[in-house]
C-alpha cells in the first residue's frame, strides 16, 4: 500500500506539466478552450468562475492563450481553504458551491468545476450544486470521475469504491492510500471514505439535463464524465 501512495503522488503531480495527470487534463479541456475563443470573439473578454479550483490547475493552459483571450478567472473555495490575494488574471472568493447567493444570475461567461462535484456531499447537495452552476453562467464545463472506472481516483486502489463501506473504512484505518493518509481514528476514516461519492453517467445526466455529456476515456474505459453547456 505505501507503494500505491508513492505512485499516486508521482502520477498526479499537477505542479509538473509533464506528469500523467497534467497531460490528461490538458487534453480534456479542448472543448473549454473552444468555448473561450467563441466568447472572446463576441465580447472581447471572458469571465470564468472556477468552483473549488486552484491557480495551479490553470497552468495546463498556455498563459499566452489566456492573455490573448483577455480571460479573468475567479477561484472560489470554502472557508478555511488557504488562498492568495488577488493578482494578475486571478481573483479569489470564499463561498459554498451549493449556495452561491453572492453572485447574481449569469454573473460569469463560464462556470468551470473539475473533480469537485463528488465531494459536495449527499444527493441533495449535488442537486443544489448543479442548480447553482446552471444559474451563474450560460455556459458550464463540469468534470467528475466516473463511478464505473475500475480505479478509485483519490486512493488509487482498483475496485476500492465498489467495496462495502465498512471494508473501505477498515482499509483507510490501516494504510496510506493514494492521496489519503492512514486515518488515526474511526471517525476520520468514515469522513475520508464519505468525502468522495463518485457519480455514474445516469446521475450526472439527471443533474445537468441541458448539458452535453462527454466521456473521457483511458485504455478504452470511461474514466471521467464531463458535462458541457455552451449557450451564446
Amino acid at each position: 500500500m505505501p507503494l500505491v501512495a508513492k505512485i499516486a503522488k508521482k502520477l498526479t503531480n499537477y505542479r509538473d506539466p509533464h506528469s500523467f495527470a497534467s497531460r490528461r487534463r490538458s487534453k480534456r479541456i479542448g472543448p473549454l478552450l473552444k468555448m473561450i475563443e467563441g466568447i472572446y470573439a463576441v465580447n472581447g473578454a471572458v469571465k470564468i468562475l472556477d468552483v473549488g479550483g486552484t491557480e495551479i490547475y490553470w497552468n495546463i493552459v498556455p498563459p499566452e492563450f489566456l492573455d490573448s483571450m483577455n480571460v479573468q478567472i475567479t477561484i472560489l473555495n470554502l472557508p478555511g481553504v488557504k488562498m492568495p490575494g488577488d493578482h494578475g488574471r486571478f481573483r479569489f472568493a470564499v463561498g459554498d458551491g451549493c449556495n452561491l447567493r453572492e453572485f447574481e444570475d449569469n454573473s460569469f461567461d463560464i462556470v468551470h468545476s473539475n473533480s469537485v462535484l463528488e465531494h459536495v456531499g449527499e444527493y441533495e447537495r449535488m442537486v443544489q450544486f448543479a442548480r447553482e452552476i446552471s444559474r451563474i453562467a450560460p455556459r458550464y464545463f463540469v468534470q467528475t470521475p466516473n463511478f464505473w472506472f475500475p480505479v478509485e481516483p483519490h486512493c488509487m486502489v482498483p475496485f476500492f469504491h465498489w467495496l462495502p463501506e465498512p471494508l473501505r473504512i477498515s482499509l483507510v484505518l490501516r494504510f496510506n492510500l493514494g492521496h489519503w493518509t492512514m486515518a488515526s481514528s474511526v471517525q476520520i476514516a468514515v469522513q475520508t471514505v464519505q468525502s468522495a461519492r463518485l457519480l455514474s453517467r445516469t446521475l450526472m445526466c439527471s443533474l445537468f439535463p441541458d448539458g452535453k455529456l462527454v466521456k473521457e476515456r483511458f485504455l478504452g474505459f470511461p474514466k471521467s464524465l464531463i458535462v458541457i453547456r455552451d449557450r451564446m
